[in-house]
């Protein structure tokens, strides 16, 4: 198998590449490859974690765009780079029984795009991996939605079977960044839902106890503080414990514990505490900085592999202004428009645009549940922002997810097919109890 344009990771970067490319030079010169079938909007997963979004209803199948915008796309996992021969493996994908579905595959490239996104960082931090749930991939987020599901049920029969029981549901989320912060809220709103599908006997913020535990002085700290104040009141009506200036220092089965000797009982744990980049790019013989990610230039080229790129949560990037990009959904959108206009023009026959990424903040919305976002918008001006919340930052919160899928989707009908079923969803609460 060969391609012009090989893009591995179909995340919002890759996907987005991967659709704009195709719509412009077709299947036979570009190629998507992912480990999964499904694609769906990682800020939404928090939604999937609650119960109140369906991945049946949100997911996109890889496939079925492939088809709509015009690329080849490659079901399995990236295992190898033969950076001197332009070539990749793509690993077996294997059924439940362990007969093998795909064989292994060699993919020969002109230009290769990494774009696998991140996973968590436990920063070393006992019982982190074996005892919590990182919301990473659809699989986390489905395996958060049925243990929570179990556990209210067995919280509800104790009700059942004794009338003063005290049955009492803690979920403690590590980290008080936009993930740990929606995720909080979500779960608020989704758990007064369950009451109506047949967890009649418990009394939400009473049963329920949700707490958020934050390492700096304030959850969202790299946001204004205005920001961050309105979102803490918001939790804070909802019932949700938030504790900051608290470090992590042991996760158990039953418990978290902190360096200050506090002990908060968890029946589940939630770690959105840090990001990192998936391990085995460190294994492909590319450069990669000590949180794992790829060593790019300021024109997202992989420092001395002629021929490779990287974008998004995976690339290590200091931009034309010599900063650091940060691991944000927008960068990742602006890096796949940037190379998206170096490869069409390449591919015209023009040599590459020496002209660096510059990245530019727009600002930060934060969902805090169903009807209420807060954030900043960044001006034309430096320096200058604004402060929105209520339901004008929902409005524009729930925007950044339809403009991501007009991108993968294509044509403005095809985008206003898929703003309608997405209000639909948005607008239906939804707990599915299998």
């Amino acid at each position: 198998m060969q391609s012009e344009i090989v893009i591995v990771g179909g995340g919002a970067g890759g996907l987005e590449l991967a659709c704009k490319l195709g719509r412009k030079l077709g299947p036979s010169k570009v190629m998507l490859v992912d480990c999964r079938l499904y694609h769906i909007w990682k800020p939404s997963l928090h939604e999937v974690a609650a119960g109140t979004l369906d991945i049946h209803q949100e997911g996109l199948s890889y496939q079925m765009l492939a088809h709509d915008n015009g690329f080849t796309f490659v079901y399995g996992p990236m295992t190898h780079l033969d950076a001197a021969q332009r070539r990749i493996t793509v690993g077996a994908v294997r059924a439940a029984d362990g007969e093998d579905i795909l064989h292994e595959r060699q993919i020969s490239y002109s230009s290769l795009v990494m774009a696998v996104g991140s996973t968590a960082n436990y920063f070393g931090v006992p019982g982190a991996r074996e005892h919590t749930i990182s919301l990473n991939v659809t699989e986390d987020a489905e395996r958060f939605r049925l243990r929570l599901l179990r556990l209210m049920a067995v919280a509800e029969q104790a009700r059942e079977e004794r009338a003063d029981a005290v049955p009492a549901l803690d979920v403690v989320i590590i980290g008080g960044g936009a993930t740990g912060v929606e995720l909080a809220a979500e779960l608020r709103e989704a758990s007064g839902v369950y009451a109506t599908y047949g967890f009649s006997r418990l009394q939400v913020k009473r049963d329920v106890r949700i707490t958020l535990l934050e390492g700096a002085p304030r959850i969202l700290a790299p946001l204004p503080e205005r920001v961050s104040a309105a979102a803490l009141k918001l939790l804070g009506e909802r019932g949700i414990q938030v504790v900051t200036d608290c470090r992590v220092t042991k996760i158990d089965p039953d418990k978290v514990l902190d360096n200050a000797g506090n002990v908060y009982p968890a029946n589940l744990v939630v770690w959105a505490a840090g990001i990192r980049a998936p391990e085995f790019l460190g294994t492909l013989g590319l450069p990669v900085n000590k949180g794992g990610q790829v060593e790019v230039d300021s024109n997202l080229r992989v420092k001395g592999v002629p021929g490779v790129y990287a974008l998004g949560d995976c690339a290590a990037c200091i931009d034309a202004a010599g900063k650091p990009v940060p691991p944000r959904a927008q960068a990742a959108h602006q890096q796949a428009d940037y190379l998206l206009r170096q490869f069409v023009s390449m591919a015209a026959g023009k040599p590459f645009d020496e002209k660096p990424y510059r990245y530019r903040d727009y600002g930060s919305l934060v969902s805090v549940g169903k009807t209420t976002s807060v954030g900043n918008l960044m001006g034309s001006l430096r320096g200058t922002s604004w402060f929105v919340e209520g339901m004008l930052a929902r409005f524009m919160y729930t925007s950044l997810h339809l403009m991501h899928h007009q991108a993968v989707l294509g044509s403005m009908r095809t985008g206003l097919l898929a703003l309608a079923r997405f209000l639909i969803r948005r607008t239906t609460p939804l707990v599915k109890l299998h």
